[in-house]
């Protein structure tokens, strides 16, 4: 049996992270029929996103070239270095808009070496984690603050809170979470 094209941009479209088979092909026939202007200028987005985005040589945030754009911003606050576990996490921490120093994303441990790399080119004072709440984390952030802490002595390490988030009854909140903004409570 030969698979329909209209069949395959649904099967395309249901290979996106949150995308199930339903909305897949709302979103075919949207592209393919719906609006066709529509689908090509995606279809042209998606194929120029694929040749010019590529991952920052220094953070490993989104760039167009070697770096990207909050690398090469002489602004950001060089002494804090935030660690992440990806991009998108980077593009969610600079829309809560709280954060002015830099990033640095560390998919495995293997990136020790460019991670104390990026420390000393950046003169970073602070490494702030900000990764999911878990054993796992807790883990990479011993790791990390054993590995650098001897080479440099005089870094910060920071992790961000963890707790209860506004507006959410207790009722609906993780009992980790719950435990952990109990025991690091603040003075009001």
């Amino acid at each position: 049996m030969c698979i329909s094209r209209f069949e395959e941009l649904v099967a395309s479209f249901a290979r996106l992270p949150g995308v199930g088979k339903k909305s897949a092909q709302k979103y075919a026939y949207f592209v393919a029929l719906g609006d066709p202007f529509f689908g090509q200028n995606l279809a042209h987005q998606i194929e120029e996103a694929v040749r010019f985005l590529h991952s920052c040589e220094r953070c490993g945030f989104i760039a167009e070239g070697e770096i990207c754009e909050i690398c090469a911003d002489e602004l950001r606050n060089h002494d804090l270095l935030c660690v992440v576990e990806s991009a998108k996490d980077i593009i969610t921490i600079e829309n809560s808009r709280s954060y002015d120093g830099l990033y640095f994303v560390l998919k495995s441990t293997d990136e020790l070496l460019n991670l104390q790399r990026a420390i000393e080119q950046n003169g970073s004072k602070e490494l702030i984690f900000a990764l999911t709440p878990g054993l796992a984390s807790d883990a990479v952030m011993l790791l990390v603050e054993n590995e650098l802490s001897a080479k440099l002595p005089e870094l910060k390490f920071s992790k961000i809170a963890q707790g209860v988030p506004t507006g959410v009854s207790l009722e609906n909140i993780d009992l980790l979470s719950l435990s952990k903004a109990l025991k690091d409570r603040n003075n009001i």
